[in-house]
């Protein structure tokens, strides 16, 4: 049972005061009627199921029973968002097998443990709805008659007897009118400028219980079923980059050292009888020498590269656009090459890797004239873009080269997204958490 996000997961701004009160105010008072309704038809339903269920005709019941607290729920999950502004979570229910009968189907919502929180939610919210929707309510009642005493107190009675006092007379205010709406209007006041705490506070605590009980084993879930996905995509991007250092090392530098050590043994022998031969093969092994290295340079590059390390993602970027075959407009984000704008190493690696492995891409099979490479903070997320004028048509199919990428950024928590139509143009969108 995984949780499916039903909206953009990307935080929302945050209603006004006034306005996020009123909404409060409608998701506690409106919670009440719900809760009852909710409790009477649950406990009739689960009372009646399990008192017949030894005749057979209670388990009907009770399934119905779980179908109907999950559909309560469901309204629930729909008031959520407004007060926790978090994206709405629906769990995947347990659903029947294809061509089962109809007592298996009975029996589906029996076996599923969400519809059991569903019912134990719908039955137990009753309690906080019923404390919140009081001490909501008596909190706007005192805002609003204590701030507009004011307004009425010509019409209230006043009492003639000697031992009626009001509060103004208790606290050794007196009893003149003065006092009495001055008294009255503060404590008005303080109830309206408490008046959002208190109900933001109340809606929070009513809403915090439906989550736990309705989302909070879905998002658990959903979360575990993240982080398998995300190790699985570190194992094959890991393994992959060494199956293509591997390859990488085999095709070049092994194959120079290789030659290196024949020329080497060649010029050994020629010493004595040839020796100008002998000087011409060490040129060519010192020669070999230089490739090799430049080689290693070039790998190590893909690896960790110094001037990533040393001096951030920036520099790092334009070392990348420097080697480039085509024109590379590079808009980057300076302050990620400050030492307080300077990213997490990982973060760092990762959109390093993107951006390198898709400008070789846009290289070996785009056919583009230039290319553009875009990146900077967006909120908590690191936006890297990669653009081309090429002729399109890339995707994220297994044993294509952003197959790998996709990998490696989904291992990092991010998500890659390319847009690539037939024709063009391509870009590739990567989105990192930091």
């Amino acid at each position: 049972m995984t949780a499916v996000a039903a909206t953009s997961d990307r935080p929302t701004l945050a209603p006004s005061i006034p306005r996020q009160l009123f909404v409060d105010s409608g998701y506690v008072v409106l919670g009440l009627p719900l809760a009852v309704a909710s409790f009477v038809l649950l406990i009739v339903g689960l009372a009646v199921g399990i008192g017949l269920v030894v005749t057979v005709i209670g388990l009907p019941i009770l399934s119905g029973t779980l179908y109907a607290a999950r559909g309560l729920a469901d309204i629930e999950r729909l008031r959520l968002p407004a007060v926790l502004h978090q994206p709405r979570i629906r769990p995947h229910y347990r659903l029947p097998e294809a061509g089962a009968n109809a007592w298996r189907r009975i029996f589906v919502p029996i076996r599923d443990a969400q519809s059991w929180l569903d019912l134990a939610h719908g039955i137990l919210r009753l309690i906080a709805a019923l404390g919140t929707f009081v001490v909501t309510v008596a909190w706007w009642a005192a805002a609003i008659t204590g701030s507009l005493y004011w307004a009425y107190d010509w019409a209230l009675p006043r009492a003639d007897g000697e031992g009626d006092q009001d509060l103004a007379q208790l606290l050794g205010l007196g009893d003149s009118t003065t006092a009495r709406i001055g008294l009255y209007t503060a404590l008005g006041v303080f109830f309206l400028i408490t008046l959002p705490i208190v109900v933001r506070g109340c809606a929070l605590l009513q809403a915090s219980f439906a989550k736990a009980m309705l989302t909070g084993v879905a998002e658990m879930r959903d979360r575990i079923t993240v982080l398998e996905e995300q190790k699985r995509a570190a194992v094959s991007a890991e393994a992959s980059a060494l199956r293509r250092l591997e390859r990488d090392i085999h095709d070049g530098p092994q194959q120079r050292l290789v030659r290196l050590a024949m020329d080497l043994s060649r010029a050994r022998m020629q010493l004595a009888s040839d020796p100008e031969a002998a000087g011409r093969t060490i040129d060519e092994a010192v020669a070999q020498t230089r490739d090799t290295l430049a080689e290693l340079r070039a790998l190590s590059r893909g690896i960790a590269p110094p001037i990533l390390v040393d001096r951030g993602l920036p520099s790092a970027l334009a070392a990348i656009a420097g080697r480039g075959l085509i024109p590379i407009e590079l808009q980057v984000d300076p302050q990620l090459g400050t030492p307080a704008g300077r990213l997490d190493p990982a973060v760092e690696n990762t959109a390093y890797f993107v951006v390198s492995e898709a400008l070789t891409n846009v290289a070996k099979h785009s056919r583009a004239t230039e290319a553009t490479v875009t990146v900077a903070r967006q909120g908590h997320r690191l936006q890297v873009r990669v653009g081309d004028d090429g002729q399109g048509g890339a995707h994220l199919a297994k044993g294509h080269g952003l197959a790998g990428i996709a990998d490696r950024v989904r291992a990092a928590g991010g998500e890659l997204v390319v847009v690539s139509p037939t024709g063009g143009p391509t870009e590739i969108r990567a989105e990192l958490p930091l």
